[in-house]
């Protein structure tokens, strides 16, 4: 635990996690330094479609699947939202929030949570060799190598959507790269700024549930004692079991902040490394935002 609290920037790769090559080299060299895990989705409706992915999976990563919930077979806005369903700073301590992308579908969802929306252009740096990665930590309030702490957010979620360019893997990579290059050369940057990447796999294809088993976690305990052996943490809530888990294709994230976050042996961004080697294992997606706000000192630990 930092003796300040920290300024959290998540970087979600929507449909990105499959497309990562050995070619990637500032998301491997990302996942190498920090600490690496899962994040275990819930099965899409029936009735929802491909489309409706997006909404679902970062509803789920933001803790806010009630909302779509509600707002079945209507339009998602602001006027469909249950008012006993708080604001992004009512449920995280007054945390100042704002969601970065040019997808419609995810500006209407964030401004439904209460978050601040922005397109990539309009927090883009124009003055600075690194537009877009400098834009984004500006918005955290990091100038210069100083955090200033007037009017700046404490989370900033940069969504990367296959609808822009920015959803194509190899620009991931690199402002990846520019934000660890920027960070790794200022003091204050270096140990305020909890860096956060999150991959996900978007629709599911036809032999995912072979190939990104969450099964394959367990499979070392596959002999005569594992029928005994107690359901792993992600598939409960409040004691019981929770319905509808995904087994497969979950979210990948990689964390990083100096002196902050622990190390793990994983090597590469990969579900293999990561089911194999990580230090966080798997948790419920909808956790994910829980453990971030931790780091601001706007919401109790989760788990141990």
């Amino acid at each position: 635990m930092a003796d300040k609290p920290s300024r959290a920037l998540v970087l979600y790769g929507e449909g990105s996690a499959r497309f990562v090559k050995p070619s990637e080299t500032h998301l491997h060299a990302f996942a190498h330094r920090g600490i690496c895990g899962l994040l275990s989705l819930t099965q899409l409706p029936p009735s929802e479609n491909e489309d409706a992915c997006v909404i679902w999976e970062l509803a789920e990563l933001l803790d806010a699947k009630e909302v779509l919930e509600n707002c079945a077979d209507k339009p998602l806005d602001q006027s469909n939202v249950s008012h006993t369903f708080p604001s992004v700073e009512e449920r995280f301590m007054g945390m100042k929030a704002v969601v970065v992308t040019d997808n419609s579908a995810v500006k209407s969802l964030a401004a439904m949570l209460g978050f601040k929306v922005f397109d990539w252009n309009e927090i883009s740096d124009s003055n600075n060799s690194s537009p877009l990665a400098s834009g984004l930590l500006k918005l955290l309030g990091f100038e210069q190598g100083k955090l200033l702490d007037t009017n700046a957010f404490e989370f900033v979620l940069a969504h990367n959507g296959p609808a822009n360019d920015l959803g194509n893997i190899k620009h991931m990579d690199h402002l990846v790269g520019e934000l660890s290059s920027i960070a790794d050369s200022e003091f204050e940057i270096e140990y305020r700024l909890h860096l956060s990447v999150v991959l996900s796999y978007g629709p599911t294809l036809e032999n995912d549930h072979l190939n990104f088993s969450l099964l394959d976690a367990q499979a070392k305990n596959k002999d005569e004692l594992s029928s005994l052996l107690p359901c792993q943490s992600f598939m409960m809530k409040a004691g019981k079991l929770r319905e509808n888990v995904r087994q497969y294709c979950p979210m990948l994230v990689a964390q990083y902040q100096k002196a902050v976050t622990r190390l793990d042996t994983v090597e590469t961004f990969s579900f293999r490394d990561f089911i194999e080697k990580s230090g966080n294992l798997i948790i419920p997606a909808d956790r994910f935002i829980h453990e971030v706000a931790f780091k601001l000192w706007k919401a109790p630990k989760y788990g141990a």
